[in-house]
């Protein structure tokens, strides 16, 4: 299992919300190009980086700040936040981002993202941001019908290899991840799965590490100091043994 610390943008700094509510921010980097070397020195073997401003307004916000961080670390990185269009996708992978992450579009274009997945394969990845078992879009600002589930069975049809499934409700509240949603999805989806959101020990890492997942992003838990990286890291490897 891959551990994947969070870099989340807005207004250019490094921020962490609680339940991607904007009013409930903490700034932590003036620059994240800082917490990028941060990571990268500690171990990170994938920073998991979103632009909050380009996913609220439905393009790329923050690349001035994204740039930076992919100049500041070999660390591979993957992206999302805003990207919608073909050019936006084309522009981060020029940047050199090593996957994308679709949301919002996932949802209103289906036929981008199957369009996506032939031009670049297995580095476009889908962000599942639920709700009680639905998935919101437009930086989780409206609240949609779909079925999580439902809308993972069809990608994973169209060949998305990689799903990011957050639980909003505990996305940076350090509550603990929902298990019994990933244990779900994992089972119905068997690989690509990544964890996201509520994690705030290093035991809640090797929870979600024995559900057998791909990867887990932690974020609040990270900056705070309740979870050092390469503990992390190295439960990811050797699960509850380590």
């Amino acid at each position: 299992m891959i551990v994947y610390p969070a870099i989340d943008v807005r207004g250019g700094r490094c921020v962490r919300l609680v339940e991607g509510d904007f009013a409930r921010e903490t700034a932590y980097d003036a620059d994240p190009a800082d917490a990028a070397r941060r990571w990268s020195k500690a171990g990170a073997e994938w920073l998991h980086v979103v632009d909050l401003d380009g996913a609220v307004i439905g393009e790329p916000v923050n690349t001035d700040a994204i740039r930076r961080i992919r100049h500041a670390v070999d660390t591979p990185i993957q992206l999302g936040g805003g990207l919608r269009l073909p050019e936006h996708l084309e522009a981060a992978f020029e940047m050199g981002i090593d996957r994308v992450i679709l949301g919002t579009v996932a949802l209103s274009d289906p036929e981008l993202v199957k369009a996506a997945v032939q031009d670049y394969g297995d580095r476009i990845a889908v962000a599942l941001d639920a709700r009680d078992g639905r998935l919101a879009a437009a930086g989780w600002l409206e609240q949609t019908d779909a079925v999580a589930t439902e809308v993972a069975q069809r990608l994973r049809a169209a060949a998305i290899a990689w799903f990011i499934a957050t639980d909003i409700a505990r996305d940076g509240t350090l509550s603990g991840p929902n298990l019994a949603s990933l244990r779900g999805l994992q089972a119905l989806l068997g690989s690509g799965v990544i964890a996201s959101g509520g994690i705030g020990s290093i035991a809640d890492v090797r929870a979600v590490a024995d559900l057998g997942v791909a990867g887990v992003i932690v974020g609040r838990a990270l900056y705070d100091g309740r979870v050092d990286l390469a503990e992390a890291i190295a439960v990811g490897k050797n699960g509850a043994y380590a």
